[in-house]
């Protein structure tokens, strides 16, 4: 029963906020009486609501729960302030995004209204090879999760992704030299994805912290800046200065 119900909870996204009974049972493969009885018992709980036209969605109990218990609640709590530091000087998407198996989770975005075109939306993943985040999260991931996803299928998402895994290999090396992702087109052949690594205590890598910016802005120019941000949040989760190392 509780296997069901998430599989109802899991359907509903960005491109599917509110659904009928039927397109649930439709998109979970569950009998359409099963699903109804589901989601009255979810609705009772406040997990989903219903909308005037009876299709469901998301409840505001479910965001509740999962924003104030959440692991990565400390984590967004002590870049926030760093961020919207950064986000004044940059005026370009500034985002924070974490390892989650072999994706990269984006906990927070701050965008700029004339900012270039980003594809990443809070809560929404992409594979660990395609981003500037991921790349670095993936360069600092642990032996089998790298290998997994080099022996894996690297999908192209423009002409300029890296999915040649040999080439995917030396990047992550640099990388863990350089302290630094530069991915120019690697999502959209408009932009220019820059992350850094964000350590937590101990010095281990906990987070990625990236900026989006047009292909012509220089984006090594924001390296310095991106690396100060990173360096504050560590600190502000209790890393002395010394583990805070590139």
């Amino acid at each position: 029963m509780l296997g069901r119900a998430v599989r109802i909870i899991e359907v509903f996204g960005p491109d599917a906020p509110a659904l009928g009974v039927s397109e649930l049972a439709r998109r979970t493969g569950l009998h359409v009486a099963t699903v109804s009885r589901l989601v009255e018992h979810l609705v009772g709980y406040g997990w989903l609501q219903r909308d005037a036209d009876r299709k469901v969605r998301i409840g505001m109990r479910l965001w509740e729960v999962a924003s104030r218990a959440s692991p990565a609640l400390p984590l967004r709590e002590a870049a926030m302030p760093f961020m919207e530091d950064l986000h004044a000087v940059v005026r370009q998407h500034i985002q924070l995004a974490v390892r989650e198996g072999d994706e990269v989770l984006f906990l927070e975005r701050l965008s700029a209204r004339r900012a270039v075109i980003n594809l990443t939306r809070i809560a929404g993943r992409l594979p660990l090879h395609a981003s500037s985040s991921g790349e670095v999260l993936l360069a600092h991931a642990p032996a089998e999760v790298q290998e997994r996803v080099l022996g894996g299928v690297l999908s192209a998402f423009t002409p300029y992704t890296v999915t040649d895994p040999k080439a995917l290999r030396a990047r992550l090396a640099d990388i863990r030299r350089d302290g630094f992702a530069l991915c120019a087109g690697f999502i959209d052949e408009r932009a220019t994805g820059v992350a850094v690594p964000v350590r937590g205590p101990g010095g281990p890598v906990v987070a990625a912290l990236g900026v989006v910016v047009p292909n012509d802005a220089g984006a090594r120019t924001v390296i310095p800046a991106l690396r100060a941000t990173a360096l504050g949040i560590g600190r502000a989760m209790g890393l002395s200065p010394d583990e805070n190392r590139v």
